[in-house]
């Protein structure tokens, strides 16, 4: 086994335990610093075994520790594991358990210690199918048996020959806990803040059964927080766990919600008397907030949000009506000049200032992996050799999008294609000012590519459902699509342009779905070998299973040669938009995937709200920091 981070002792000295025995009842503080804020929409859970839902996933991220944390520069740290280790082919991790921490009831009583074996009653629950738990696919490819053990629960007929043991998840004694996985994976301690990697203390799990998760006494709390109060659709009351390992790290004693359905309209004027501490400042108020000498102080921007990339993608197997033209469209998608026309043509900044007209350089995103997403070997992803021209770019150049139109139009004219290409279009009305974004895009492109060229027909697609009826129907031509990061690693941004199912741009080799009862013929066979070869350097970065170094920038030549290709449109990273707030996001723990974007623990109430100014200084500070913070975690 080879010892990777910190031990025990190392890690003891980052930290301050406090532990307070016995099993009194610890009665929620009436003073104190407290954080109030407003919610619009309910959970429809607490059960974190279960829910994929960023929404249910707000309270338990405060409530229940996982394995590690992040700190305020996304160096990983010990949380409810002191240690750990992995064996020299990455497939077994073993973890070294904090002891001494507690499971408290909604009441802050001790109930029960936290064990090793809490993580072994999470694995067998979310891998029942039975459980029909909504996050069980983050096992699937990971812990050894678990994907097999799930198929077998879910199909009574098939022969049983899996047990709820022979999952990889396994507690070697009372404090220390295993995992074997199916292959080697290098960044597997980055998985490890998800829902169904969270403990839960098997008899309480058992005694509540199906009602587990349901209120708030229906959970056990070992975080930094428990839930005092729950009472849907009127409050949520957040208090300091007295028993939390960690309790000196802790520096708001209790956090607030209360349920109002407007609560996006009334929040702004309950902050400015006093009633909230924080706002959201939407686009349609923010110029009177910054014009406002009594409010322009107090609003500011949002850090980046790097856990979301968002690009534009071209649709290789058109589904959409006869009206938009879809073997028109083929012949178009397939020409790599008519791609590129547009991959140049489009003007990022003039579409962003829609979602942020003070600022919209700061979402501009020129590849599908973020910056300050993911650092392999010390390097930062998007600086490895292949990417970097890329990111350092700007992919808007009128006189480039001129010049491959020029080209494109005699390809496309003898490959019997007609003009102007109509660009069916659509987008979610629900999602505010997609709309208004989507018209920008439109008279940009025209004005710039000729109406004798191009066509771009937008249209709203349902309210409800947009995913299924839209996006993995092919019924798009070009549509600004997203993904969100699972882990720290650069794979987990290829994966929604895989072999197998693949529903973002449908460029994937296997033979397509049948559309109207006949195959469709989606690739020509130029296409085709790009695609291919996109996919062999995909399978060549997985290959690197170890090799860090050689995994980053392998993946970073696939992506490279994915956007160079115009398969997509790199366009922006997501925001949290504009702010009124007293807290300070740079206190905040800092990662881009799992429960970390809404942990409290570490941050303070601030005298006064930041302002934009001061938002922009702190953040380039924080950058700078986070540079050496990362150096020294190697």
């Amino acid at each position: 086994m080879k010892k990777t981070l910190l031990g025990v002792a190392a890690a003891l000295l980052l930290v301050t335990p406090v532990f307070a025995g016995g099993s009194r009842n610890v009665a929620a503080p009436s003073a104190g610093v407290v954080y109030r804020t407003l919610y619009a929409t309910e959970v429809e859970t607490l059960n974190y075994l279960w829910s994929s839902s960023a929404n249910d996933m707000r309270i338990p991220a405060n409530v229940v520790d996982a394995l590690v944390e992040y700190d305020r520069y996304g160096v990983l740290k010990p949380s409810l594991a002191t240690s750990w280790e992995h064996s020299v082919d990455y497939t077994v991790w073993t973890f070294k358990i904090r002891q001494g921490v507690k499971w408290v009831d909604h009441t802050g009583k001790a109930v029960a210690d936290v064990t090793a074996h809490d993580w072994v009653s999470t694995a067998q629950w979310v891998a029942n199918a039975n459980n029909n738990s909504s996050i069980e696919y983050v096992y699937d490819g990971y812990i050894k048996n678990a994907e097999a053990y799930f198929a077998q629960t879910a199909d009574p007929s098939v022969p049983q020959t899996l047990k709820p043991e022979d999952i990889g998840v396994k507690a070697l004694d009372n404090y220390t806990l295993q995992f074997t996985l199916e292959n080697p994976c290098v960044y597997f301690v980055s998985t490890l803040s998800y829902g169904c990697y969270l403990p839960v203390y098997g008899a309480f799990l058992a005694e509540k059964g199906a009602a587990f998760g349901r209120d708030n006494e229906s959970l056990l709390y070992c975080g930094a927080y428990y839930l005092a109060s729950f009472k849907p659709q009127q409050e949520r009351i957040m208090v300091k766990n007295p028993l939390y390992w960690d309790v000196a790290g802790v520096f708001i004693d209790r956090v607030e919600y209360t349920f109002n359905a407007q609560a996006g309209t009334i929040a702004p004027t309950m902050f400015q008397r006093g009633e909230t501490d924080s706002a959201d400042i939407n686009a349609d108020i923010l110029g009177q907030w910054l014009a406002n000498p009594g409010t322009k102080d107090v609003v500011r921007n949002s850090q980046p949000d790097r856990s979301y990339s968002y690009f534009y993608l071209f649709n290789f197997e058109p589904r959409f009506d006869a009206v938009y033209e879809p073997d028109n469209w083929l012949i178009a998608v397939n020409n790599e000049n008519f791609r590129l026309s547009l991959f140049w043509g489009l003007d990022r900044l003039k579409a962003l200032s829609v979602i942020d007209p003070e600022d919209p350089a700061s979402l501009l995103s020129n590849t599908v992996t973020p910056t300050e997403f993911a650092v392999g070997a010390g390097k930062d992803f998007t600086q490895y050799d292949a990417i970097k021209p890329i990111n350092d770019r700007d992919s808007f150049d009128a006189a480039k999008a001129l010049d491959y139109k020029a080209k494109a139009m005699p390809e496309l004219q003898a490959a019997g294609a007609s003009f102007p290409i109509k660009i069916l279009m659509p987008y979610n009305p629900v999602i505010a000012n997609w709309d208004k974004e989507c018209q920008v895009v439109e008279q940009q492109l025209e004005a710039l590519l000729g109406a004798d060229y191009i066509d771009i027909i937008i249209e709203a697609g349902p309210s409800s459902g947009f995913l299924n009826a839209v996006r993995r129907s092919g019924k798009y031509a070009l549509h600004k699509g997203n993904w969100g990061a699972d882990y720290a690693d650069p794979e987990t941004w290829a994966e929604p342009f895989r072999e197998v199912n693949n529903t973002y741009n449908f460029i994937a080799q296997q033979p397509s779905q049948a559309v109207d009862g006949k195959p469709s013929v989606n690739k020509t066979p130029e296409t085709q070998a790009i695609v291919a070869e996109y996919y062999r350097l995909v399978n060549v970065a997985k290959g690197y299973a170890v090799d860090e170094a050689r995994r980053y920038a392998s993946f970073a030549e696939a992506e490279a040669y994915f956007i160079n290709h115009a398969f997509i449109i790199p366009f922006s990273l997501d925001t949290f938009g504009y702010i009124a707030s007293r807290l300070n996001p740079f206190e905040a723990q800092f990662a881009v995937f799992g429960v970390a974007p809404y942990r409290f623990k570490g941050q303070h109430l601030l005298d006064k709200p930041m302002s934009n100014a001061e938002f922009k200084a702190a953040y380039e500070q924080w950058r700078k920091e986070r540079t050496d913070a990362l150096a020294a975690s190697r």
